[in-house]
């Protein structure tokens, strides 16, 4: 684990309202629940490949958001199985605390949405569409309501 990534932890574990913290050439974190914050970061158009994510749960659909800024390496506190193997086969080390056959929804009566969204999607580009369009389904009013 790289000095950037244990402080990406520290800071991610230091506050409990955080659900994921970055460093690289700055400082990154959010509050944000779901794969909101991740889109944003994608959407900037910014290159993360230089940072290092730590994240509170990681599930295949954040998983292909991890790939899709290029991202080196991440700590989960909980990541899914799915997601594991995601980015062990595109080469992102991995860190983790807990690991389940899949992220659950809030309720704790189904799976997450967004892994259901990108259950049958091998492609990070697709999976970024899929998600898009299921966001967009749950917030049909809500524009850039992302998670």
């Amino acid at each position: 684990m790289t000095e950037a990534l244990k402080k990406a932890k520290d800071i991610l574990l230091s506050d409990k309202s955080l659900t994921c913290a970055a460093c690289g050439d700055d400082i990154f974190t959010s509050c944000e629940r779901g794969v909101k914050p991740l889109l944003q970061l994608y959407e900037s158009g910014r290159d993360y490949s230089k940072y290092s994510f730590a994240d509170k749960v990681v599930g295949r659909a954040a998983a292909f958001m991890y790939v899709l800024l290029n991202v080196k390496e991440i700590y989960c506190v909980t990541v899914s199985e799915l997601a594991a193997d995601i980015l062990k086969e595109h080469r992102i080390k991995l860190y983790y605390e807990n690991i389940v056959p899949a992220i659950k929804n809030r309720r704790g009566d189904g799976f997450c949405p967004m892994e259901t969204a990108v259950k049958n999607i091998s492609q990070p580009k697709d999976a970024y569409e899929a998600i898009v369009k299921r966001l967009a389904e749950m917030h049909p009013t809500g524009g850039e309501n992302h998670g």
